[in-house]
């Protein structure tokens, strides 16, 4: 009885070591895709919304809070705009690293900074979903989830922006083609 705890521990840690091994080669597959591959699977979100969110949320003014929660939401096109934001995240780092092979310099430090701010949205969706989840349960809504859309929406901007520089500097001529798909 006394080694019940235990067993939960492991459990947990064989989780952990199964959840990044998933991750790793979720990472893997993506990077070994294609070029046009990975920009076929880029999926639309509404840039005009998500760059008002981001530029309030980055480039404070004397009102910051005259973006409401609903607004906020509605501009990022919902949990499916965070979503899709999610899922073009892992694409955009694919993308960075195929960048490496025309300017590995720049494109390895840029590639880390677009790490970071995936790891910033992913951070904030997780949080988001836990939100969705005391919302659903408790019919309470949580104070935070509207900060939380920002930083997700402020990470995937930077992350765009970030690619599209590095595009621009490294392979002006897939430029067009990656400036359309996001």
């Amino acid at each position: 009885m006394h080694f019940l705890p235990y067993y939960g521990i492991g459990f947990a840690f064989f989780g952990l070591i199964a959840a990044a091994f998933q991750s790793q080669r979720k990472v893997i597959r993506l990077t070994e895709r294609g070029w046009n591959d990975l920009l076929a699977k880029l999926e639309q979100v509404e840039f005009v919304g998500l760059q008002a969110v981001a530029k309030d949320y980055l480039d404070p003014r004397a009102s910051q809070i005259k973006m409401e929660p609903q607004e906020l939401w509605t501009l990022l096109g919902g949990y499916e705009g965070l979503r899709r934001m999610r899922v073009n995240a892992d694409l955009m780092l694919a993308l960075a690293a195929h960048a490496q092979d025309w300017n590995f310099d720049e494109a390895t430090i840029v590639a880390e900074r677009m790490r970071l701010d995936a790891a910033r949205l992913r951070r904030a969706m997780w949080r988001i979903e836990l939100g969705c989840l005391q919302y659903f349960a408790l019919r309470r809504f949580w104070m935070r989830m509207p900060i939380q859309a920002q930083e997700a929406a402020a990470a995937y901007y930077l992350m765009r922006q970030r690619l599209l520089s590095l595009y621009a500097s490294s392979h002006a001529g897939l430029y067009p083609r990656l400036a359309e798909a996001l």
